[in-house]
């Protein structure tokens, strides 16, 4: 982000210095070249747009909300704003559904984003086991049910969203990417939408092609991610082609 070199992950946090804000932070994360960028700095213009979208798109299809804030030039590669956007591309798509109007409000919306903020933090997907995109998809539920502690059927369905939301993102990591985990995450979340509550939010339906992979710092799992583009291999630009020949093998 800051230098373009690599990323290390620490085992054990340390006090660093952001390189924007001049913060003195406990972090996990700094580059190769010793640059240190604190949460709060990490995605700030970022977030803005996202929350922008959530907040003002007429988008009912979440798949299709969340790519267009993952094309936004200013978010980062790799990050806990990918949080922010599956829950505001859910709880957005949910707000623009027939069940929405008049259900789901800004201060709804705006709740959900202070609450993914609280258990979204950079790189703990590694270092507790827990993404931020699963808490912040929790939130879209426990909103929507008006869950809380102590609550009883309703806590039961978020925690159960949040599991399965977890297995899916567990079933694409090695190494991780944030942004197949908003892909999977939010087909779950449908889906458990659909299942539960019957509220049928149109999704994409054609094949995502990630734009990614290329700038992946972890490097990207290629092939064996689902939305990984395979590149296409010219057949006639190798050395072994002959024109006017034909292949009987």
């Amino acid at each position: 982000m800051v230098c373009g070199s690599a990323l290390e992950y620490l085992l054990q946090a340390e006090s660093h210095i952001c390189i924007y804000c001049n913060k003195a932070e406990q972090g996990h994360v700094i580059c190769t070249a010793g640059h240190f960028v604190c949460d709060t700095c990490h995605g700030l213009e970022a977030r803005g747009i996202i929350e922008q979208i959530a907040f003002t798109s007429r988008e009912n299809d979440p798949l299709a909300m969340a790519e267009l804030m993952m094309s936004h030039v200013a978010l980062p590669m790799l990050g806990c704003e990918h949080a922010f956007i599956a829950a505001g591309a859910l709880i957005g798509a949910v707000k623009n559904s027939p069940y929405g109007k008049g259900n789901i409000t800004s201060a709804s919306v705006q709740e959900i984003f202070d609450r993914t903020a609280k258990q979204a933090v950079g790189g703990y997907c590694g270092l507790t086991g827990v993404c931020g995109i699963a808490p912040a998809l929790g939130a879209c539920f426990s909103v929507f049910l008006g869950a809380r502690c102590g609550s009883d059927r309703e806590q039961k369905i978020v925690m159960d969203a949040v599991i399965r939301v977890m297995q899916a993102l567990s079933a694409l990591t090695g190494p991780s990417c944030c942004k197949a985990y908003v892909r999977a995450g939010l087909r779950e979340a449908v889906a458990l939408l659909g299942e539960r509550f019957g509220i049928l939010l149109p999704i994409k339906d054609s094949k995502i092609v990630c734009k990614y992979s290329e700038k992946h710092s972890h490097g990207c799992r290629e092939e064996k991610c689902p939305y990984f583009q395979k590149p296409i291999k010219d057949l006639f630009s190798g050395p072994g082609f002959v024109p006017g020949t034909v292949c009987t093998s």
